[in-house]
């Protein structure tokens, strides 16, 4: 991994491509720079706004100022596979033979917010590779869509005449995280009316631009803006702790399997034996995170004791943290008990569990996101 830090501070194509996709795949990577370096800038709003074309032609505006730019393109699951669509990238085809511009598509995998579960970990990728811009485009999901407030610098919030009263149909999400307003189709009738009602609402507080993506107008101006614009910082919201996964006591996984693969359908696990919890585990995607079938491997261990006292049931439930060691001093601050020192996991994560008397009846295990 030490080797692919190099790569990706030297701008390898490949070892980029490469550790983005460790990083979607939940392998910690090391050696990877703090961020700081890239301008993080999100651009977000509602479907129909224009987010990818109004970003093929920012990274046009872009590159013009002499600066490279990577792009993280959010895009909706696929049903069949649960990867991206690759709309956005197919899009943005056009600057593909450009060295100074990375492009990478990437799927929600259920996720709400407009984000991926692996986002923030494809920006410290590309900020170790130097890009001097990072572009976040969400999937365009609405009012909720606010997750890119947790990463980036600066938010763009597009928005189009002609449908509806859009204010009102965004302004409890949105709205209060935009740094920068662009009406985007600015050529459309009600152009004008969209722009005294965003005034209205942010009483000049906030600029506000208008554009035509489709044939570049007023995009270099959006550059211009965005550029100039103070930067705060990405860490403005408070973290969120998304479930890493549920875990499932069971007498014997191939016996449960046959119910969540062969009668509710789900797909072929990922198993393997984790020694220092003396357990069997399966592993079943479900979403943005996964079902673990825990069999005890014998007589003795949490899952065995958990199975004679209880039956089978839910075990444990585990959250993804951004760092262990903050978590567990809040904790024991405020009296709670943490049941052992962080542990090294499958796939090299750490990890620790409260006792249910701290957490309200349940064991909770919590992850450690970049460990």
């Amino acid at each position: 991994m030490t080797d692919l830090a190099a790569r990706l501070r030297s701008g390898d194509r490949r070892a980029i491509a490469r550790a983005c996709t460790l990083v979607e795949a939940g392998i910690p990577l090391s050696g990877l720079a703090p961020p700081g370096h890239a301008l993080l800038i999100g651009i977000t709003g509602p479907p129909g706004a224009g987010k990818s074309t109004f970003t093929t032609e920012l990274i046009a505006a872009i590159r013009a100022s002499g600066l490279t730019v990577a792009v993280i393109a959010v895009d909706p699951s696929s049903m069949r596979t649960g990867g991206a669509l690759l709309g956005d990238r197919i899009r943005m085809q056009r600057h593909h033979e450009d060295p100074g511009v990375f492009i990478r598509s990437m799927a929600t995998r259920g996720a709400v917010g407009g984000l991926a579960p692996s986002t923030s970990g494809l920006v410290q990728v590309l900020d170790t590779a130097g890009f001097d811009v990072i572009l976040i485009e969400t999937v365009g999901v609405g009012q909720d869509e606010i997750e890119v407030a947790r990463l980036a610098h600066i938010v763009a919030v597009l928005l189009v005449p002609g449908q509806g009263d859009e204010i009102q149909a965004i302004k409890a999400g949105i709205m209060e995280i935009a740094d920068l307003f662009v009406i985007n189709k600015a050529d459309h009738p009600g152009a004008d009316k969209l722009y005294r009602e965003i005034e209205m609402e942010i009483h000049g507080e906030r600029p506000i631009l208008k554009a035509v993506a489709s044939t570049g107008d007023g995009i270099p101006a959006v550059w211009a803006c965005l550029a100039a614009l103070p930067r705060r910082h990405p860490t403005a919201l408070p973290p969120s702790f998304p479930i890493d996964h549920l875990g499932i006591a069971v007498a014997n996984i191939d016996e449960a399997l046959r119910f969540y693969q062969g009668a509710l359908g789900m797909a072929e696990p990922t198993r393997e034996t984790v020694a220092s919890e003396r357990v069997h585990v399966a592993m079943l995607p479900a979403g943005s995170s996964r079902l673990e079938l825990l069999e005890p491997t014998g007589p003795d261990g949490p899952v065995a004791k958990f199975l004679r006292e209880r039956g089978p049931g839910l075990h444990h439930i585990a959250l993804r943290v951004p760092a262990l060691q903050p978590a567990i001093g809040r904790i024991t601050a405020a009296g709670g008990r943490v049941l052992s020192e962080p542990r090294v996991g499958a796939g090299g994560h750490k990890y620790v569990f409260v006792h249910p008397a701290t957490t309200g009846g349940v064991l909770l295990e919590l992850i450690e996101e970049h460990s």
